[in-house]
């Protein structure tokens, strides 16, 4: 074929296409794809970036191959390839509002050297590679991460991680667990020792938040988006915090699709945090939801009383104080919360001594305690929600247990789900395993149409309500 054959191949490609779509799509989509070459039956075509090619793939593949197979028969393949330009400027939303200005850095991308825009940089500085701030806290640092049979797997993962990022069997580390267990002390202790081992690497921590808010204003900018996204795929360890907020946002969950196909691809490592297990969360993605479960989801329980022992000790020593062990161990065996619990009731027994100038004593620690740790209630156990159930709907628990299809007794059965899982620490699994050996995705179907029903029928609130209330009082 002449040297001109791709061009007329995609030429009749595009005519064919201009028939079947908008305007506004084919100025927007199709217009800015160029014909490269043409090697055999492959069509080579050049695109502004990779997430110009995504969005191809997924809004006009199915217009493009049919027509090339018409103009290179059944064989036809397309290839991509991105075009690069020397003066190309790559721009993303400012983050650091108290500065208010955009900082430049020249960055090395396939041979060819960018302008690209970074928020994260420092004033006035300028390097050959980009330079960020990895907005890290030093001390969430692996040395200050009290290891205990609550976090062991997921400590040891993050080191390994650490160690060979990108390029381990835990891409990506998935952390979840309750608040202040210590999700993003040990998310960003992965962070620290990259950058102390592998000080060329770029790595950033971002919470959810704000990456939400940056893709926001991107959108809302002709061609920000596509650099809001080759911007994140510039990074090689990109840790993101509090992935359960990207739910029900769908601008927000493609972009981050895009950018995580990229980074893994790419052997570039992710790390990422949330409240609940992937199967738990609600409001995603399935493409997202799978991708979540590639590497290694681990979670972060309440410590035990030993390493509630090993935390306080370390804690105290960090500020120079020597407690006596029976302290220790009533601190230890009356706060039975999360970490950020049992630093908070340290911090306010070493503030009461210091500016009362008192000494740290037995009767001062519990004096403290009485009035900054809530008395702990005992837990609601699977077995007294289920008889309760049983007994306001007037059914038996083998019926509850059994697959019958009845109203009242389906009804019985969810709303008993639906305590155990606002009411207890049980997993959907466990929670399904015991009400009839059903699986976590049936218990999740009964939990969200008790929470429907609940907001369009007032009497069957009403009744969950009262249910709840008698089993929390007793």
């Amino acid at each position: 074929m002449s040297e001109t054959a791709h061009t007329k191949v995609w030429a009749n490609c595009v005519n064919s296409i201009k028939k079947q779509i908008g305007q506004e799509s084919f100025s927007r989509w199709i217009m800015p794809i160029k014909a490269y070459k043409l090697e055999g039956s492959t069509l080579i075509l050049q695109v502004p970036s990779d997430y110009f090619r995504d969005y191809i793939e997924e809004n006009f593949i199915d217009l493009i191959i049919p027509e090339l197979k018409r103009q290179l028969g059944p064989g036809a393949k397309l290839t991509y390839g991105v075009m690069v330009t020397k003066d190309q400027k790559v721009m993303i939303p400012h983050q650091n509002l108290s500065s208010g200005k955009s900082q430049m850095v020249n960055v090395k991308m396939g041979g060819e050297e960018r302008s690209v825009f970074n928020p994260y940089a420092i004033p006035g500085v300028k390097a050959r590679h980009i330079e960020i701030d990895p907005q890290l806290n030093e001390i969430y640092s692996f040395e200050n991460f009290i290891e205990g049979e609550c976090n062991r797997l997921a400590r040891a993962a993050g080191m390994s991680i650490a160690a060979n990022p990108g390029k381990s069997a835990f891409n990506p580390l998935f952390i979840y667990g309750g608040p202040g267990l210590g999700k993003t002390h040990l998310a960003q202790a992965i962070g620290l020792a990259v950058k102390e081992k592998f000080p060329e690497k770029i790595v950033l921590y971002v919470n959810a938040h704000t990456f939400q808010t940056q893709y926001q204003d991107a959108a809302g900018v002709n061609n920000q988006q596509t650099d809001f996204l080759r911007f994140y795929q510039m990074i090689d360890l990109l840790i993101i915090d509090d992935v359960q907020e990207f739910a029900s946002k769908p601008g927000t969950q493609k972009a981050f699709f895009h950018i995580f196909n990229s980074l893994h691809q790419n052997n570039k490592q992710l790390v990422l945090t949330s409240d609940c297990a992937p199967v738990e969360l609600q409001g995603l993605e399935q493409r997202l939801l799978s991708r979540f479960k590639w590497g290694l989801s681990v979670e972060l329980t309440k410590p035990s009383f030993k390493t509630r022992m090993d935390i306080l000790k370390a804690k105290s020593a960090m500020d120079g104080i020597l407690l006596p062990d029976e302290i220790l161990e009533y601190l230890a065996d009356n706060i039975r919360g999360n970490v950020r619990e049992i630093e908070g009731a340290l911090y306010s027994i070493l503030a009461h001594a210091t500016f009362n100038k008192e000494k740290i004593t037995l009767e001062l620690a519990k004096s403290v305690i009485e009035k900054v740790v809530p008395a702990e209630k005992s837990e609601v156990s699977l077995d007294e929600i289920e008889d309760k159930c049983v007994s306001y709907f007037g059914v038996t628990k083998e019926q509850i247990h059994s697959k019958s299809r009845k109203r009242e007794i389906v009804q019985a059965r969810q709303v008993a789900m639906y305590l155990c899982r606002n009411l207890t620490k049980l997993s959907l699994s466990t929670i399904g395993a015991n009400i009839g050996n059903r699986d976590h995705a049936t218990v999740l179907h009964s939990c969200n149409a008790v929470s429907d029903l609940m907001e369009t029928d007032k009497s069957f609130r009403l009744s969950v309500n009262d249910i709840t209330r008698q089993l929390v009082q007793e």
